[in-house]
């Protein structure tokens, strides 16, 4: 049985798990399996499968985790000669039969990155501080069970950008992304401070006093850990990743550029 590091970018798809009449990362990946004859066919899934996360439509990884009980010839770049150009498999490691990817894992790491421009970065800083800890997120999940949770979270500055850093053992249907946006419409003053501790009561809460989520697309599921799982990278699917994350930051560089010339020439005539 083997666990592998999975990295995708998450524009092209509709989430990570697989659903009807949608593109999803596994669907690719289980789709990659079936051309390499690992299982029969396309909804087939290998004995023992398991995945770390569901990350919902648009969002990326670098640090997903899949397990399943598979052929030893089929290291990460073997399975990437099966995947699409936005799917990357990049370590393994070997694991117990019992191994499960989702419910073995210890800690989850999640990044998202706010432009600051345009924020109090005091204010958003105080926000994430407040909502950092041991919380019922309730209110900041769509999920209706296993609301409480333990979450820690770092901020820095890069630039122009806010980088923020989410870690807990786990965490409910979106809630990375409904912290972030509430920091985000605070920052932004759209939203006042004192909201935070409506959002984390146990109170219901008028439909009126809901914060969106932030959009998908600048969140990363950036680590999963376990214990004792020691992977080993893959040199070469490691630089077939690498290769693919400069090229797709150029083109986002190039249109970044692109639009910010467009607003000054529109801007300054």
């Amino acid at each position: 049985m083997y666990a592998y590091r999975m990295a995708y970018d998450g524009r092209p798809f509709h989430g990570f798990q697989r659903q009807p009449d949608v593109s999803t990362v596994e669907d690719a990946l289980l789709d990659g399996l079936a051309h390499l004859g690992v299982v029969s066919r396309e909804d087939d899934v290998p004995t023992g499968y398991s995945a770390a996360g569901r990350t919902d439509a648009g969002v990326s990884a670098i640090g997903q985790t899949i397990a399943f009980s598979g052929p030893d010839w089929l290291t990460p770049q073997v399975l990437n000669g099966a995947l699409p150009d936005s799917v990357h498999a990049w370590a393994r490691a070997e694991v117990p039969e019992s191994f499960h990817a989702r419910y073995d894992a210890i800690l989850r790491v999640y990044t998202y990155r706010l432009l600051a421009d345009r924020l109090d970065e005091g204010l958003t800083r105080q926000a994430l501080s407040t909502l950092s800890g041991v919380h019922d997120f309730r209110h900041l999940t769509s999920d209706t069970a296993r609301t409480r949770r333990v979450v820690h979270i770092d901020v820095t500055r890069n630039d122009r950008w806010l980088c923020i850093e989410v870690a807990a053992p786990g965490f409910a249907r979106q809630q990375v992304r409904r912290i972030v946006g509430v920091a985000s419409a605070i920052g932004a003053g759209e939203v006042p401070l004192d909201r935070i501790g409506r959002l984390l009561s146990a109170e219901p809460l008028p439909g009126h006093l809901n914060v969106a989520p932030a959009p998908p697309e600048p969140l990363c599921l950036r680590h999963v850990r376990y214990g004792d799982v020691d992977f080993a990278v893959d040199s070469d699917a490691m630089q077939r990743m690498q290769a693919y994350l400069k090229t797709e930051a150029g083109a986002a560089a190039t249109r970044s550029r692109s639009f910010e010339q467009a607003y000054d020439w529109l801007n300054h005539g």
